[in-house]
């Protein structure tokens, strides 16, 4: 195991929980524009992987709402997700870089928006 993985294992089973969702929002993130460039590129072989991996980590997030917690959050990133996993099968099934795309613009901006929710919590005295 090279030293990278070794951190990025180390850094996974010390995360707390919240640190771990936004790991989980990244990869899938990260999932989503590696596929739409390979897409983009012609190999759509290569990015099939990826959109499944995006589309497990997105239906896993979904999965994981809890409407009791806050009912307007919960119903607006339920139908967020729902969004996102159809842009994501729609890739899937036609090679459609740009529905990929549409997914990743959907997605960024509540990626981001957990970063700097768990950076606040961590700041927190």
């Amino acid at each position: 195991m090279n030293a990278t993985r070794a951190y990025a294992r180390a850094s996974q089973e010390t995360a707390s929980k919240e640190r771990l969702m936004v790991m989980l929002f990244e990869a899938a993130l990260r999932h989503m524009r590696h596929a739409a460039a390979l897409f983009e590129q012609g190999k759509p072989v290569e990015a099939l992987p990826l959109l499944t991996k995006a589309s497990d980590i997105v239906t896993e997030l979904a999965s994981t709402l809890d409407a009791n917690a806050n009912q307007d959050l919960g119903q607006m990133l339920g139908e967020l997700y729902l969004f996102v996993a159809q842009r994501l099968a729609r890739a899937a099934a036609f090679r459609d870089a740009f529905a990929l795309r549409e997914a990743e613009r959907a997605f960024a901006p509540i990626v981001e928006g957990f970063q700097l929710a768990v950076a606040s919590l961590a700041v927190s005295p």
